[in-house]
């Protein structure tokens, strides 16, 4: 007898055999047995998954002739016939081949006549998305009023291609794919037929590799079976079809995770060499890195790892936490999106791998976040014996940053043992006093961090400098802020006290670019606001009353025009008489 393969040897007869696809089966054998048989059905899904073998079963269901019945015996001559494809009243057409309006005319003349034999002549359309526009035409008045003793059955992978027209008038199911278990059960059936022993890890991969179709998963077990010399084993796959395996992609993860980057390359290297490509073990990277994602959420489901939860390493999974194994998988894409477009791929996957070693090393942003919270409150709370000199040490090293002194000096100051005192004595009691208002009002917490702490770590006559500098295209802008006296910040308000009116009106004028380059210098939001001497006595007077003489001269009036002038421009002022000694004066 010649030899069958496996995926037609073990095609469903009934619908009890079709795997997967509970739905649709319940859906068939109730419309027959209540009799309400459509006159045109839409078998849609992916392929392999049972709509051509569906429309066999259903065909068998309705020619039976015990039938129409859910139940069809099979042996009958019907039956038979339709399972060896020789039936005259089934007719079973390749859409992909016959494309043209002139083969859906012949269908449309056939269907004049009767069946032969049996009780419904059908037809079955596989893959009738191919069909072009005019044959969808041709064909829409005959699937919307067929005779009583026709029924089409149609089947597609590419449910979109179909036109709306023909979809309404049709009995639409959708197939699934195949779950994980359910192919796994048909394989240890076909190898309990065929006699062979299959390793449970083996089967599970061929199930695995199917990606939901059980015609592909047959396939891959004949490919298999075929090298396999009566027994399938997960390391004969491994060898036969160039795969890295869990065993090898395991002990080359814990190199990673223990930061051995030469063990790491140098094993890279052995399995390339043993005739791995450069895309499989990328893919089979990939695998494994989510199988560990899944992992370190807790799942451990062998259908959703792919592989026996023993095969992975503890000491992989015991090292890496969620978050890291997150950048090791998005890694691991990249790398295979960058190959593509890479000089050497190889070299693209060596680099890929040996940033993974430093997977250890890298501080996921949450936990990053944390520490520094942590630290923040630490230092500006007080709530460690040395949070004092370090909150100290800390503040003097951003100051002395800020007045433009060498980075290694300031990390020097930053990593000052916590057991040292702290250098000024100012910016330290100035952080105990607020530690002490902070103690008195909890509430008012942040901004006593705000305006005290931050105050002390910003030197005010630094800002005042680079300020100046920073706006010295600006003369009248520059020389106004120069002139300024007294510079305190309340909140996230720069008070600045100016010398008269004037320069505070010109800063209020520019309030924009003062901020923005306030912002810049600070390292933090600053609002400008500009303070004349007038408006601060004017405050402290109070409001005048209506007795008050308006002839006060205790007022000193607004400053000197040519006063102004001077110290706007950098001048002095030039007397009439040496004006008038001038040559060429008389």
């Amino acid at each position: 007898m010649a030899y069958e393969i496996t995926a037609t040897r073990k095609r469903p007869q009934s619908f009890e055999d079709l795997a997967g696809q509970e739905f649709v089966s319940a859906t068939l054998r109730a419309s027959i047995a209540s009799g309400r048989i459509a006159h045109a059905y839409l078998f849609a899904g992916p392929r392999g998954c049972g709509k051509t073998s569906t429309a066999r079963i259903l065909a068998r269901s309705l020619n039976c002739e015990g039938g129409p019945t859910a139940e069809p015996c099979g042996t009958c001559d019907s039956c038979t016939s339709i399972a060896r494809g020789a039936a005259l009243d089934v007719i079973e057409i390749d859409g992909a081949s016959n494309t043209s309006v002139e083969n859906i005319r012949q269908i449309k003349d056939e269907v004049l006549f009767p069946p032969n034999s049996s009780k419904y002549k059908i037809y079955i359309i596989d893959e009738v998305h191919m069909l072009s526009n005019s044959a969808f035409n041709a064909l829409l008045k005959t699937i919307e009023e067929p005779p009583p003793y026709i029924v089409f059955m149609f089947a597609t992978t590419e449910l979109h291609k179909v036109p709306a027209t023909i979809k309404s008038r049709c009995q639409q199911f959708n197939f699934r794919l195949i779950p994980l278990e359910a192919i796994q059960k048909c394989l240890v059936s076909a190898a309990a037929d065929l006699q062979v022993r299959v390793d449970p890890e083996a089967i599970l991969w061929i199930a695995r590799e199917a990606t939901g179709s059980l015609r592909d998963a047959y396939t891959l077990f004949d490919q298999v079976a075929s090298f396999s010399e009566g027994h399938i084993s997960a390391a004969k796959i491994r060898d036969k079809l160039g795969l890295v395996g869990t065993e090898r992609m395991g002990s080359l993860m814990e190199l990673c995770v223990q930061g051995d980057r030469g063990g790491a390359l140098s094993m890279l290297d052995t399995i390339l060499d043993s005739g791995v490509s450069v895309e499989q073990f990328s893919a089979d990277a990939v695998t494994y890195a989510r199988a560990l994602l899944l992992l370190s959420c807790g799942i451990e489901r062998e259908a959703l790892l792919g592989a026996p939860r023993s095969s992975f390493s503890a000491a992989v999974t015991s090292l890496i936490d969620a978050p890291r194994v997150e950048r090791m998988l998005a890694g691991l894409f990249d790398l295979y999106r960058n190959m593509r477009y890479s000089i050497n791929p190889r070299f693209e996957l060596e680099l890929a791998v040996a940033r993974l070693c430093a997977i250890k090393d890298y501080v996921p942003p949450a936990e990053l976040s944390r520490t520094i919270s942590g630290l923040k409150t630490a230092i500006a709370g007080g709530k460690t014996p040395a949070a004092s000199p370090i909150a100290s040490s800390f503040m003097q090293a951003i100051a002395a940053g800020q007045g433009g002194e060498p980075i290694a000096a300031v990390q020097k100051k930053i990593n000052i043992d916590a057991n040292a005192q702290p250098a000024e004595p100012k910016t330290d009691q100035a952080i105990h006093r607020h530690q002490k208002a902070l103690a008195a009002a909890p509430d008012a917490g942040d901004s006593l961090i705000t305006d005290g702490i931050l105050e002390a770590i910003i030197d005010m006559d630094v800002l005042k400098r680079n300020l100046v500098t920073a706006l010295g295209k600006k003369l009248v802008l520059s020389s106004s802020l120069e002139r300024s006296t007294k510079w305190t910040i309340n909140g996230d308000r720069l008070e600045i006290l100016c010398a008269n009116s004037y320069d505070a009106n010109t800063v209020l004028t520019d309030a924009n670019i003062v901020t923005r380059k306030a912002t810049e210098l600070a390292g933090r939001t600053l609002r400008i606001e500009p303070r004349a001497p007038e408006s601060i006595q004017a405050q402290a007077a109070g409001p005048k009353s209506d007795d008050d003489d308006d002839s006060d001269d205790g007022d000193d009036g607004p400053a000197d025009p040519v006063e102004i002038v001077e110290r706007v421009f950098r001048g002095k002022r030039v007397s009439e008489k040496s004006t008038n000694s001038a040559p060429g004066g008389q």
